[in-house]
């Protein structure tokens, strides 16, 4: 069988997709592909989603989050993040989406947008909604084991972590810092 000349063969593009769920959840290729291509029959029809044809090309997912690399065609990039967007869930675990960039090559999409440095989850006992709780903590992303499930928050809404504990502790609120703009040296030198 002879191939298709240059021009007559189909272009892609890459989307490089990062995936985050609840620190419970695990995914895998099959299903993940599997929900993408339902979310663009939905939302397209049997035509219009053979037209986008969307596959899932590379697939990890790890602790809570994750990254793939989705292929489609070439001027269809916007109906793929729109497919994107309507995946909610997987498996029946919860999923957000968010897409880092889109690129023509899959080596260059994996070195421009995947393969980054997980970041680490840590397990803490916080105290949540009036209660001891177990909570997985990245950066300053806090999910909160509830009897209900997960509930997100952030290192703001944990009563050890406010933003005034550091200033009231502190017996001298004052800095101790030379004047960093103009404003600051009038506002300075205006009430000596």
């Amino acid at each position: 069988m002879r191939h298709l000349p240059k021009h007559i063969q189909p272009r892609w593009r890459y989307l490089g997709v990062e995936i985050e769920t609840w620190p419970d959840a695990s995914l895998s290729r099959g299903p993940f592909q599997r929900e993408l291509w339902y979310a663009a029959q939905n939302l397209y029809g049997d035509a219009g989603s053979a037209a986008v044809d969307l596959t899932v090309l590379g697939f990890t997912h790890e602790g809570a989050e994750g990254e793939t690399v989705v292929r489609a065609r070439r001027g269809e990039v916007d109906r793929a993040r729109a497919a994107l967007a309507c995946v909610t869930s997987v498996d029946g675990h919860e999923v957000g989406l968010r897409v880092r960039g889109v690129s023509g090559t899959v080596r260059a999409c994996e070195e421009r947008y995947l393969r980054r440095a997980a970041r680490p989850l840590e397990e803490r006992h916080v105290v949540f909604d009036g209660a001891d709780r177990t909570a997985f903590v990245r950066d300053s992303t806090v999910d909160v084991v509830t009897p209900d499930g997960f509930a997100g928050a952030t290192a703001l809404d944990l009563p050890d972590s406010s933003p005034g504990a550091d200033a009231a502790s502190d017996p001298d609120p004052t800095p101790d810092r030379e004047p960093d703009t103009v404003s600051d040296r009038e506002s300075d030198a205006g009430s000596n």
